[in-house]
Order: C-alpha cells, then structure tokens, then sequence
C-alpha cells in the first residue's frame, strides 16, 4: 500500500534568506573614493618634481636640468611611477600605460612652474621629449607588471637611476654644435630704403613680430634696434621686453649692401627671471653668434634681402634641442625679414 508523501513545510519567515540591502556609499567606497583615479598621476608627478629639485645644480657641474641623466631618464621614472601605483589597484590597458604617463608629465612640468624653478620657455620647448619618454616608461613599467612579480624593484630602479647618475658632472664643451640659419625675401624696395630701417627700428609694435614662436613662448618683444656710430665703430643698440638690451657690434660694414654683427652682453643684459636660464644667449647651453644682413638689388626698385644667422647649442641632447633652436630662429628670421620688407614698403 503506497502513501503519497506529505509536501515540504513553508519555509519559515526566521530562516528565509534575504539579500541584505545595497549601501550606495558601501558600493562607492569599493570602486574607489572620488577622484582617486587621480591619484597614481599625482603620485607620478611629485616623482618628477622631487626629481627637478634634487637637479638644480649648476652649468657644468653635477646635478643640473640640462644633464642627459635628467632630460632623458626623469621623465621615463615618472611615467614608470605613475603606471606602478595604478597597476596597485587594478590591471590597466596598454593604451593607458601610453596617455596617463604623458599626461602626468604635462602635470609635472606644470608643477615646476608653478613653484617658480621652471620657466614658461623651457616648459614649452621640453615637453614634448618628456611626453615621448614618459609614455616609454609607462609602457616598460606596463610590461614588467603583466609579466614579472619584482614590479616594486623595478620602479625603484627606474627611479633611482637619475640620481646615481645625476653625480657624473656634466662638459657641454665637448658637446657643442655650430648651426646656420639663412633666409631671403625679395621686397619691393630699393636697399637704401631697407638699409634705413635695419639700422633705424623704433617703436616695433607686438602685432609687426609678435606671431613669431619664439615670442609666443615667453621671449620678451624687442622694443627697438638703433645703430649708432662710435669711436670703435658701428654699434646697433638693442632694447626688448622685461629690461632686456645688449649691442650688436658691426665687423664688416658695406653701406647698403652687407652688414654682419657679432653680439655684446653686459652683466646686467638679461635682469632676474627675463630669460629662462637654460634658453639665456650667450649662455652655457645656447648662443647667438652673429647675424648678418645682404641687400641684393633685383630691378630698380626690387630687392633681394638676405638674412644669416650662426647659433651654438651645447648640450648631451643636442639631436632634440639644435632642432627646436633651427625651428625657432628660423621663424625668428622669416618674420623678422617681413618685418623690415614691410616697414620699407610703408614708408615709400
């Protein structure tokens, strides 16, 4: 005889299982506080900021900015740093190990002007390398966290290295390059016109130069450019922004037709915070050696003008910063030829 067996009792209230319920600020606190996604980037930063105080040491001695050891491996350690403390909270993509460390750079330099040991100049110039080197520091950095559990030594390395060798002293002498700049422009003037002007700019106005690059970075606008005669020859005398001045010196002087000047800094030609110390001409790391003027008669009233210019750099990275003084001098050049091509034409 079969019985039919009696249903399963109805699951009491005191034993029933519930899903406990959502706490909005337990669930916020575990995908992180806010803005702390922010965090491994200031984390890198203040690695590079740390780096740019430790290197403030002077032209030609150990622990300087422009030493190779610096411009080369600091921001490699920020992009590793950055990529390190965010890999400590989660795993990231490879195209985050490229734009975090780049943008951590920008902050970096950024932190630097912002305490008044970074100018506005070599900010503008350097930030691109930096940008390239960090996204090769996070990427390594990146790289070792996937495969390898010795991440913590790895980011020490590539933080340390810049220091250690940061002691080598640095001799930009034997690193020093001589470049040329020539440009020309035919003007619709005679060379006496053109020839007045070069020797006679008064009262030069922002809107006649100021779109060269090299204005638009923080080089003060020239104000004007006077020769004079003297017992000792031909001196032009050049007045610019913040209190800049210093003279050009005529060696070869052909009325009309061809001047070639050599520069002449006095002690107080570039007053406290005018310049960037690294851009200073006449410096240890950059010059302007001469710069000399052609005039070139075309028809009666065409000219050919013809501007040449001979610049040194010196320093352990000179592939990068020959070409950003060709980039800037030779706009420099082009602009500065409209300028007298113009000034002539006008006063015709």
């Amino acid at each position: 005889m079969s019985t039919t067996p009696p249903p399963p009792p109805e699951p009491s209230a005191a034993v029933e299982e519930r899903s406990p319920p959502v706490d909005p600020r337990s669930e916020r606190t575990r995908r992180g506080l806010p803005f702390s996604s922010w965090w491994p980037l200031a984390i890198g930063a203040l690695t590079g900021i740390v780096l740019r105080l430790i290197f403030s040491g002077q032209p030609g001695g150990a622990f300087t900015a422009m030493q190779g050891a610096f411009v080369y491996l600091a921001p490699v350690a920020v992009g590793a740093v950055t990529v390190y403390a965010a890999e400590a909270r989660q795993r990231r993509t490879w195209a985050y190990y490229i734009w975090a460390p780049m943008l951590t750079n920008a902050f970096f330099v950024l932190g630097t002007m912002a305490i008044l040991i970074e100018g506005l100049i070599c900010a503008v110039i350097i930030l691109p390398l930096f940008a390239v080197l960090g996204a090769f520091g996070g990427l390594v950095m990146g790289a070792i966290c996937r495969i390898s559990r010795r991440r913590r030594g790895a980011v020490y390395s590539l933080a340390a290295l810049p220091v250690l060798l940061g002691f080598l002293p640095a001799d930009e002498s034997s690193y020093q390059r001589i470049g040329k700049i020539e440009r020309t422009l035919v003007v619709e003037a005679s060379p006496q016109q053109i020839w007045r002007h070069i020797h006679d700019a008064r009262d030069i106005r922002p809107d006649e130069v100021g779109h060269a690059w090299m204005y638009r970075i923080g080089v003060p606008l020239p104000i004007a450019g006077v020769t004079e005669r003297t017992p000792a020859g031909f001196v032009r005398k050049v007045s610019m922004g913040k209190s800049i001045h210093f003279d050009q010196v005529a060696t070869d002087w052909q009325e009309d037709r061809h001047v070639r000047w050599i520069y002449r800094f006095e002690k107080d030609s570039f007053p406290p915070r005018a310049l960037d110390d690294h851009v200073m001409i006449g410096g240890h790391y950059f010059d302007l050696l001469d710069t000399s003027y052609t005039l070139t008669p075309v028809s009666a009233q065409m000219t050919e003008l013809r501007i040449a210019m001979h610049y040194r750099v010196s320093t352990q990275f000179n592939w990068y910063a020959e070409g950003v003084a060709r980039l800037l001098i030779g706009n420099f050049a082009d602009v500065i030829l409209q300028f007298y091509g113009r000034r002539a034409v006008q006063a015709n």
